[in-house]
């Protein structure tokens, strides 16, 4: 036999038990664990709507696949359309200024500064702070829904069954009305704020387009119903598919553009309330929400539903996933039901251009404003979990509100850039009596920076945020304060992680201290990345400044100042922003394992855990992997608590008023990711799970923390 044929056949034979061979049979279903994943919904119940988006837009619905009956939602998860553009704030005849909420403070840094408060005495200052806090405020830009009359109830609508497609962004609905069944599809588009729907039915039902006045409310959906006469929805042009709607409330102006397919007609049937009624059986059409009109494009329902499938079959091929199919531990499938969900939910909800808010684009929490302390939670999986490109796009947005920045740092008597923490796609720093206190969003633009670069090492990178990471650790530096009788640096006038304790008080609280000592390390490298020197001052810093104050029982203290940790209730509820420490940051000089470690016990079973936030379980479990205790890693995860509920949606449920909370989904997120991939110079596989085999996960495309 030919030698050549030999050693073809050789080849062959060999060919199934080479490393490639090995790592097809290996490799994760993607499609398969997805779909086993979808929720599914067969009754109207307020806590279990589902969405579409796109990261900048979302849209959320009923069971009948729209928005038909928000009032039985309102209170649970309700139905938003909300977008990152959409904001409105009412009228301000006072001519009210920012800094007539300003207040006074002298914490020791050597000179005072102003700071922006909440007032409570009646008069001027109480008018302003109260008007910047609820100005601006996130639109609900108009409900979407069938217009079953004003009789109708939801108890009418029976054999429900619902059901979300993650891999292609579709939601199929299927149910009962009036004796006659109703089939939707409900799609969004990846590029443009856009929902889609394809509806069956030979009731023929009208769709209604309804628009509410602002509420301007701290935490709810945003409408006002009661108020017809503050705003206006005019027809400005009417075509055989076609219609524009001008949205005008106040000095805000959008409009609605809707198409569909075959023959309809489009009335107003009362003010800020349209009806699109068919004449057909199976029909489709699109509504399209922008603040500007744009010229045409393809936006046909079937159009928008190939997009959307395109869009998710490429976000789940190219992105980190995780399979714990093979774990035989009971509870290693609701873990992976929640990872799943939360990956989903994330890219719809926190993936603008600008940082998302607690609630998402579902409804409105702190009058719809984002907390620049939460985007670390938020939005760094994006990076862990190998999509830097949608943690990039709100980056962008500090490089755009630097100056806002640069003024807050002045005012206060500090170099660099303070970032605010309550504020809108303008940077403006909302008044607050806590938040303006807060300093631990300050290091999270260099944690973010450096997470992308990590990815994508490269000059673009460095020319890109180098600038950013600069000048937030000159802020940094300022704001820390030299104790030259003990030669050391420390950190004071602040209200930590932990808002239990008050700025005015406080002095070394553990976490924040942790973040300085890391991030100006990190700012020192990406100095030396562009060419720089070190800063002497930054290394002087980070050798000289405090260590996690203990007490007698080699626990750590919840500040150097909170002797009373461990008797005073104020010091056991609230964030354990002690354990963020170590977890969310790499163990340092400034930590004693076996003292970290006793903290985490007492922790566990002592802390107050009612009175915790979604993130705080991923963040417990972060300190527990990298100290080498995967039981209790998982064990935090899954703590059977309020706060730590998942709804069949994935959302992380806290209370009556935060039905959902993405920061909880985004920290569970960032957990795995460091229980799967580890961190620097960890060279365990799966460190934060028990190796005693129940927990056989399987993971792709998942990047290490620092």
């Amino acid at each position: 036999m030919n030698k050549y044929i030999i050693a073809l056949i050789s080849l062959l034979i060999l060919l199934p038990c080479c490393s490639w061979g090995e790592e097809t049979i290996d490799s994760i279903d993607r499609y398969a664990l997805v779909k086993r994943n979808n929720p599914h919904v067969n009754k109207i119940d307020s806590l279990s709507s589902l969405s579409v988006g796109n990261g900048g837009f979302a849209f959320t619905v009923d069971a009948t696949g729209m928005q038909t009956f928000p009032q039985v939602y309102s209170h649970g998860v309700p139905l938003g359309t909300q977008s990152q553009w959409g904001w409105h704030s009412f009228e301000n005849p006072e001519d009210l200024k920012p800094e007539e909420a300003l207040k006074e403070y002298d914490f020791g840094h050597g000179s005072k500064g102003l700071y922006s408060i909440q007032y409570k005495e009646e008069g001027r200052n109480k008018d302003a702070s109260d008007w910047y806090r609820k100005n601006p405020h996130r639109l609900h830009l108009g409900n979407i829904g069938f217009d079953f009359g004003q009789t109708s109830s939801q108890e009418e609508v029976t054999n429900i069954s619902q059901d979300l497609d993650m891999w292609q962004g579709e939601i199929s609905s299927v149910f009962d009305f009036g004796g006659n069944t109703y089939k939707v599809k409900t799609w969004c588009h990846p590029k443009q704020d856009l929902v889609a729907f394809d509806i069956e039915s030979k009731a023929m039902p009208s769709v209604c387009f309804r628009f509410a006045y602002p509420s301007g409310g701290h935490s709810d959906d945003g409408c006002d119903w009661g108020s017809p006469s503050k705003h206006s929805t005019i027809l400005q042009s009417l075509e055989s598919q076609q219609a524009i709607l001008k949205r005008e409330i106040d000095s805000t102006v959008y409009y609605v553009v809707i198409r569909w397919e075959g023959k309809a007609s489009l009335k107003e049937k009362e003010k800020n309330y349209f009806v699109l009624t068919p004449e057909q059986e199976h029909w489709s059409f699109t509504c399209d929400f922008t603040p500007e009109l744009q010229p045409f494009y393809e936006d046909s329902a079937e159009f928008t539903q190939k997009a959307s499938l395109r869009y998710w079959q490429n976000y789940w091929e190219t992105g980190g996933v995780a399979d714990f199919s093979l774990c035989t531990d009971e509870r290693a499938l609701e873990l992976e039901r929640r990872v799943v969900l939360s990956q989903y939910l994330l890219a719809i909800q926190c993936a603008g251009d600008t940082p998302p808010q607690e609630t998402g684009l579902t409804y409105n929490s702190w009058f719809g404003k984002f907390h620049l302390e939460m985007i670390w939670w938020h939005q760094a999986q994006f990076a862990l979990w190998n999509h830097p490109e949608m943690l990039e796009r709100s980056l962008s947005w500090y490089k755009k509100v630097e100056p806002m920045a640069r003024k807050i740092a002045e005012r206060q008597g500090f170099d660099g850039l303070r970032w605010m923490k309550m504020t809108d796609p303008s940077g403006t720093e909302a008044p607050s009596s806590v938040g303006s206190f807060l300093i631990w969003q300050q290091p999270h633009i260099i944690f973010l920076s450096e997470l992308i670069y990590r990815d994508e090492p490269k000059k673009e990178i460095l020319d890109k945020y180098g600038d950013l990471v600069e000048k937030t650790a000159e802020f940094m530096y300022s704001f820390a304060t030299y104790d030259s009788i003990n030669n050391r640096y420390v950190l004071k006038g602040a209200i930590p992680a932990q808002e239990t304790l008050k700025a005015a008080e406080t002095v070394n609280p553990p976490f924040e201290l942790s973040y300085w000592h890391f991030a100006l390390q990190v700012a020192q490298k990406w100095r030396e990345r562009r060419g720089l020197e070190r800063n002497l001052q930054w290394d002087d810093l980070t050798q000289k400044i405090s260590h996690l104050a203990y007490n007698e029982d080699k626990l750590y203290l919840a500040a150097e100042t909170a002797t009373d940790t461990y008797k005073d209730v104020r010091f056991t509820s609230d964030h354990m922003a002690v354990l963020g420490a170590v977890g969310i940051l790499p163990m340092s000089n400034l930590v004693k394992d076996e003292y970290m470690k006793n903290t985490l016990l007492w922790i566990l079973d002592n802390w107050n855990w009612d009175e915790t936030w979604g993130w705080d379980y991923p963040m417990t479990a972060m300190d527990a992997a990298r100290l080498g205790l995967p039981e209790k890693a998982v064990d935090a995860l899954l703590m059977d608590k309020r706060t730590n509920t998942y709804l069949v949606s994935g959302h992380n449920y806290q209370d009556e008023r935060l039905r959902i909370y993405l920061p909880g989904n985004g920290g569970l997120l960032s957990a795995i990711a460091l229980m799967c991939a580890g961190w620097d110079g960890c060279e365990k596989k799966n460190p934060g799970f028990p190796d005693d085999g129940s927990w056989n996960v399987r993971w792709e495309d998942i990047h290490p923390f620092p």
